[in-house]
């Protein structure tokens, strides 16, 4: 990796873990965070969760962990171009999902709605408890003892929950901060009214890169439409026409191919030069003159960022609210549901969540150990464990 820019992140200069550790001979802390990551249980997991198309379907449709892994290669690329540590936006993006349900954003509206009289569930906090609590791999702590910086920016990648003066912002504005906040044991405060580094802002527009160009592809793998569907699209249909001019007699699976990567590509360039001209405009020189520079300096231009929702618009109306893709969202959002009700009434869960359950307090508390176990479910296990309790297994058929 060429030397990284003074605005970049700084191994060397982290505020450091929570447990002390020895110095690494071969590798820098943020590398360390990254592999801790990667040979997490909650990391593993993601193999059978769902991304948007329910995992047992076939047809080698992405999960959770194929996205993750497409957003690290993206947020890579886009880091060693813009000269920031590519470990630390590696490590963001490799974990920004660990905090997902089963069943993918229908088992975490479902969540979400149990949890409501408890404090909600929010996966970007939950992926905070997977990482500082869940995980008890370690003999000397749980969780996996991250640097400060990593827990920022799986917090932060999307911006700031509150403004200057305490106030929630963006989505919080609306639902209220989420709960659990002033229990994410890290080094440091989080400043929740700061951005994140660039690497984690570099994270989170991966994040919508890589699904918004794999979702056009498991939507024509699943049948839901067909290439010339997204001829109008924005963002996607002038690449569409320039393919199928250029290939006209290549056969759809390979046209489709061809789009996806331009998309990629295109993405991924018009974010490198957009953010490269954002850095040098806002005069930034540290890492920490970017958490004050008061708004997100790595973006799409405007053009690109208008393209990119008018694509979302498309996708939502023609494949994630299809009726193919909302039966099978239904019925897990119940499995979610039951599973949650079921745990609450009767605690009979494995043995470290049973004796958790024992313990806890308050119905809030219990909430929360139900949550945390559902949540870490995969979709095949969740799917036995509501076969085991109310004999009946869903075909979401």
């Amino acid at each position: 990796m060429s030397e990284t820019a003074s605005y970049a992140s700084q191994p060397e200069q982290t505020l450091g873990r929570l447990y002390g550790t020895g110095p690494s001979p071969t590798r820098s802390e943020f590398q360390r965070d990254r592999d801790r990551i990667i040979h997490s249980t909650a990391f593993r997991r993601l193999q059978h969760k769902t991304q948007v198309f329910l995992h047992h379907e076939g047809r080698h449709f992405r999960n959770r962990l194929t996205h993750t892994l497409e957003v690290s290669q993206i947020a890579r690329s886009i880091a060693r171009a813009l000269r920031l540590n590519e470990d630390l936006a590696e490590a963001v993006a490799l974990s920004h999902d660990l905090g997902h349900t089963p069943f993918g954003h229908a088992g975490e509206r479902a969540l979400h709605k149990v949890m409501t009289p408890f404090g909600g569930f929010d996966h970007n906090v939950q992926a905070l408890r997977v990482v500082t609590r869940l995980e008890n791999r370690y003999a000397e702590h749980d969780g996996l003892n991250l640097t400060w910086e990593t827990l920022e920016g799986i917090l932060k990648h999307n911006g700031p929950l509150i403004d200057s003066d305490g106030r929630p912002v963006g989505r919080y504005e609306r639902e209220g901060l989420p709960s659990g906040l002033a229990e994410i044991p890290a080094v440091a405060d989080l400043r929740l009214s700061s951005h994140a580094s660039l690497e984690a802002q570099v994270a989170a527009i991966a994040d919508d890169i890589a699904y918004n160009a794999h979702d056009i592809d498991d939507a024509l793998r699943a049948g839901l439409v067909r290439l010339d569907d997204f001829g109008d699209a924005p963002m996607a249909g002038a690449i569409v026409r320039e393919v199928q001019s250029l290939y006209p007699g290549v056969v759809a699976k390979r046209q489709t191919h061809e789009v996806q990567r331009r998309m990629i590509t295109r993405a991924i360039e018009d974010v490198i030069r957009t953010s490269a001209a954002n850095i040098t405009a806002s005069g930034v020189a540290s890492a920490e003159d970017v958490r004050s520079a008061g708004r997100t300096l790595v973006a799409f231009s405007p053009e690109m960022a208008v393209a990119e929702k008018g694509l979302k618009e498309v996708l939502y109306a023609r494949v994630y609210r299809s009726e193919a893709v909302m039966r099978p969202v239904r019925e897990s959002e119940a499995v979610v549901e039951r599973l949650f009700e079921g745990y609450m009434q009767t605690a009979d869960m494995p043995d470290r969540w049973a004796q958790a359950m024992k313990s806890a307090e308050t119905a809030e508390g219990r909430a929360r150990i139900v949550a945390d176990f559902v949540a870490g479910m995969t979709d095949p296990y969740a799917l036995d464990e509501h076969q085991r309790l109310f004999d009946a297994r869903p075909e979401f058929r």
